[in-house]
């Protein structure tokens, strides 16, 4: 172990799997052991901690964490003061923000916030909650809910729970009348680590290449041969935005074109530049884009 070490937290639970899955895109490969609390990592400058979310930015805040990955969610729940590196857009099921929500059963007469009054509310975010219904002078009770809090609507007037696709609400015969906290994965350090400037250089290293591997989640790198004539015809063709690079090869009647694209427009360009003249057409999967 290096004498120099950022003490990092890594969420365990519903984001374990996708964070593991992009560090590893990113270049840093984390062994997985579901019973490790302290994951191994090829860089004997980190040290991982696996935490849970809820826990991550009160512990970064302490001091006893360097750095580390949660949700916004959270921090704004224990009103954590810490450095907030840079937005991560990942979650566990999609790229989409997750979403608090406000929830009551389809036969509930509640139809708006408003309705709460004199209610009770159950969720695992109760201070945000609070804070929602403070802001809309709702005068409700809040509860804590250890968990499964679709069961808890049926025991009281309504529910904040967290959804990316509404699914659960909707196979739990549940409804949404409001949004309490949008919250998508952040990267934040404790300030004193950030003042560091081993740790500082260390933290803006691993967010470049984690943001990186975001980007090159829905790209590919696109090459191909084109007579010089034809250049023309395959440019026009490539989406205007990109830049392609041009290199020219042994064969001087010819010119090698190298482009990134989205991995959604591939299918649809790639039969009109082999009609073009294109030859020799290759895509391939991208581990990092740096912009």
């Amino acid at each position: 172990m290096s004498e120099q070490v950022l003490k990092f937290g890594i969420p365990a639970g519903s984001l374990q799997k996708a964070t593991i899955e992009l560090f590893n895109k990113a270049g840093f490969h984390i062994g997985e052991s579901s019973r490790s609390y302290f994951p191994r990592i090829n860089d004997d400058q980190i040290q991982l901690i696996m935490l849970r979310a809820q826990e991550m930015s009160r512990y970064i805040e302490d001091g006893v964490l360097d750095a580390g990955i949660t949700g916004y969610d959270w921090i704004k729940e224990n009103d954590s003061d810490v450095v907030e590196i840079c937005e991560l857009a990942y979650s566990k099921a999609t790229s989409k923000p997750a979403r608090w929500v406000l929830a009551v059963p389809n036969e509930s007469d509640i139809k708006t916030p408003k309705d709460l009054s004199g209610k009770i509310i159950a969720t695992e975010l109760v201070n945000a909650t609070r804070k929602y219904l403070s802001e809309k002078n709702i005068n409700a009770k809040v509860e804590f809910s250890w968990g499964a809090t679709e069961v808890k609507a049926r025991l009281v007037d309504a529910i904040v729970e967290l959804t990316e696709t509404g699914s659960s609400l909707r196979s739990n015969n549940l409804r949404e009348i409001d949004t309490v906290v949008v919250s998508t994965t952040r990267f934040i350090a404790n300030k004193k680590a950030w003042a560091d400037e081993f740790k500082k250089e260390k933290i803006e290293n691993i967010a470049i290449l984690l943001n990186a591997a975001i980007d090159a989640r829905n790209k590919v790198g696109l090459k191909l041969n084109i007579k010089k004539s034809d250049l023309q015809k395959v440019l026009d063709i490539l989406p205007a935005e990109k830049s392609p690079t041009l290199s020219n090869l042994a064969d001087s009647d010819y010119i090698a074109v190298e482009v990134i694209l989205d991995d959604s427009v591939e299918r649809t360009l790639v039969p009109q530049l082999k009609r073009a003249g294109a030859s020799g057409i290759i895509t391939y999967p991208l581990n990092k884009v740096i912009h």
